[in-house]
């Protein structure tokens, strides 16, 4: 399980180094893709058989399908740690998350986040926590 708040800087060449505490749970080959709200998702690649199972169950026939199924696949890179625990983040990815210079890992339960530490500072704030709360009691989670 993915937790925590990380704060790493990405470098000249893309390189990223991933905490130490998400490295062994990651294993030794891994999934780096778009993910939503403009930051990336590292999957363990378990993880990510499992939402490629999800996604190629859903119907061709529908336009949103596809177009979901492209977000998702289409700049998806396989990765391995360096020596160093870093990643090497492909510049089509760091180009749609905004990643510069400094850079936030979230951990989010069975996968990363990674955000540019601006749009992280941005969505971190949990202005509407009550009203979120009230619908996910809806979808069955309660605290």
């Amino acid at each position: 399980m993915f937790m925590g708040e990380h704060s790493h800087t990405i470098d000249a060449k893309g390189r990223l180094i991933i905490p130490a505490k998400f490295r062994e749970e990651l294993g030794e080959k891994f999934v780096i893709t778009q993910g939503m709200d403009h930051c990336l998702t590292i999957y363990p690649m378990a993880e990510w058989e499992k939402f490629l199972q999800q996604l190629s169950q859903l119907p061709l026939a529908n336009k949103e399908t596809r177009i979901f199924r492209r977000f998702f696949t289409a700049k998806a890179d396989t990765c391995e740690l360096d020596k160093q625990g870093r990643i090497l983040v492909p510049a089509g990815l760091r180009d749609y998350a905004g990643l510069e210079k400094d850079v936030v890992l979230t951990g989010n339960i069975s996968n990363i986040e990674v955000w540019s530490k601006d749009r992280w500072d941005d969505i971190g704030a949990y202005d509407d926590m009550d009203s979120i709360a009230e619908k996910m009691q809806e979808m069955g989670i309660t605290i």
